[in-house]
């Protein structure tokens, strides 16, 4: 275990925690805001051929819903054209023998067809019903225009009229939202001779950062709406490629140095309302993560003097995790400790979790030397090679040329991801176990984007190109073969039922964690 020096007796002194909020707030952005206008009406087509399970039919152009009499049980969809993040506004006016009644409205907003297409009710999701984004409104005085006050994500609208009277019915006009992000100009396109599929790929992953980049980088701008470290980081990364936005990373790993637990370990996620607060999850794997999450930003940047600003707090996640190494030189996470890795529900993560730890050492290591932490940085060096030893010996398994995991040594995608990530295997080693791991049927294969990133990540490492290339066009180009015009919190090829809430419809359709394709596009390793 790392000692803890005197210094980190104030550590957790409000003062300096009130000081990096202050630095979060000031770095606040203001959201551009940009008119989106609906393209077509449309009607949802029930079609088990298609991923999504629907097909979306225009029926005529948008404008045509103002040539519309609505009365109760009357609905039309409409389709913006393109995922956005905003507040929408329309106008409403009565006409009839006289308007003596209320109107009732409901709003259904959806990310994908099936929002708008399936009942929400009866709901048998894990999460909150009151993430999925429908509203009944009562309009007493007509006309009116209408201005919504609470943000949506979405690209189709259904518009129900629920109720009006016999004497009168309603026609809907001016229907536009006010899409936000605080996201610059869109970037260049890829260059010319780029595959068409990775340009497509590209554009879905920008789109999806851009809707996810609001006052911090949300994770999902549907369902969550907050700040998580495992996304941000993919975020961050991303970002450098594309938008460049240094100031809102830099907001982010501020507000999460302003919150952490009693002890100092960093929460998993910060919510900014009603003031900013940190949630009450903590995850082992993310925390260790904030230490790469620094680092990037400095070596995109070139603002070490943040990094080394915030060196205590990644100091203080390096001296908690360094105690849940056993002296068999393996990281083990208290029992009731929550570790990610991804959302695979059969996932073994010991392997994993280790290397995580060890490929987020390297990044403190380089912090210490940079603040001139010298004593700290080769204590992570002497650690850094217990663990690389003790990984060895407990975890590769020479006769199958991968990496096992915990009791039954089960084989996974992400034991060898992140012991090639963490440096645990040679190039020749790292690439025989990713390509040997992909032809095993018993392999436990990743359960959402985010761990195939670390896939993709891992393959570059060790010079796999193609292999890469091949996952990228596979993963990802199936969400935009199947329709995605942003990217999916969870996609498996094979089941499109997928969720790990128990109902695709709370599913996040633009998700932060799945936005990176764009940074290896980007990154010149790739094209």
């Amino acid at each position: 275990m790392l000692a803890a020096p005197a210094a980190l007796d104030a550590f957790q002194g409000q003062a300096q925690e009130q000081k990096w909020m202050a630095a979060a707030e000031a770095l606040k952005p203001q959201l551009r805001r940009t008119p989106v206008t609906p393209v077509s009406l449309v009607r949802m087509v029930a079609d088990p051929g298609t991923f999504l399970r629907w097909r979306v039919e225009p029926t005529a152009p948008a404008a045509e819903v103002s040539k519309q009499l609505m009365r109760g049980g009357d609905a039309v969809t409409l389709d913006f054209g393109r995922h956005l993040v905003g507040y929408l506004t329309f106008t409403i006016t009565g006409e009839g023998r006289g308007i003596d009644a209320p109107t009732r409205l409901k709003l259904t907003f959806g990310e994908v067809p099936a929002e708008v297409a399936e009942p929400f009710d009866p709901y048998t999701g894990t999460l909150s019903r009151a993430w999925l984004q429908d509203e009944v409104i009562n309009i007493d005085v007509l006309p009116a225009t209408i201005e919504m006050p609470r943000r949506y994500a979405f690209r189709f609208l259904k518009i129900e009229t629920v109720a009006t009277s016999p004497n009168f019915a309603v026609r809907l006009s001016g229907i536009r939202a006010g899409a936000v992000t605080s996201a610059g100009n869109a970037p260049a396109e890829l260059p010319p001779g780029t595959p068409e599929l990775l340009r497509r790929i590209d554009r879905v992953s920008v789109a999806t950062l851009r809707d996810c980049m609001q006052t911090v980088f949300e994770d999902g701008p549907k369902r969550d709406r907050r700040l998580w470290i495992g996304d941000m980081r993919l975020q961050a990364l991303t970002n450098y490629a594309t938008f460049r936005n240094f100031d809102l990373v830099k907001r982010c790993l501020y507000l999460f140095a302003a919150f952490p637990r009693e002890d100092g370990l960093v929460a998993a996620c910060e919510f900014e309302e009603p003031q900013p607060h940190r949630g009450h999850e903590y995850i082992i794997d993310y925390a260790a993560l904030y230490a790469a999450a620094v680092v990037d930003y400095a070596e995109a940047s070139n603002d070490w003097a943040t990094a080394v600003e915030l060196w205590p707090v990644v100091r203080r996640q390096m001296e908690i995790l360094s105690g849940y190494v056993g002296k068999d030189g393996i990281f083990a996470a208290p029992a009731n400790a929550w570790v990610f890795i991804d959302w695979s529900q059969n996932l073994d993560k010991t392997a994993a979790m280790h290397g995580v730890f060890l490929y987020s050492l390297r990044y403190a290591q380089q912090l210490a030397e940079k603040a001139g932490a010298h004593e700290e940085a080769a204590q992570y060096g002497k650690l850094m090679a217990a663990l690389t030893s003790a990984a060895r010996a407990n975890f590769r398994d020479e006769k199958q040329r991968v990496f096992v995991s915990g009791p039954k040594r089960q084989v996974s995608f992400a034991s060898q991801a992140w012991m090639t990530l963490a440096g645990v295997a040679s190039d020749d080693e790292a690439m025989a176990a990713l390509r040997t791991v992909a032809s095993m049927q018993d392999a436990v294969k990743p359960g959402a984007p985010y761990l195939y990133h670390y896939m993709v990540d891992a393959m570059m490492r060790v010079g796999m190109k193609q292999d890469a290339r091949a996952l990228i066009e596979r993963y990802w180009g199936g969400m935009v073969r199947a329709g995605a015009d942003t990217f999916w919190e969870v996609y498996d090829p094979e089941n499109p039922h997928l969720s790990p809430y128990g109902n695709t419809l709370v599913v996040s359709y633009c998700h932060a964690w799945s936005c990176t394709p764009a940074y290896f596009l980007r990154s010149g390793k790739l094209l």
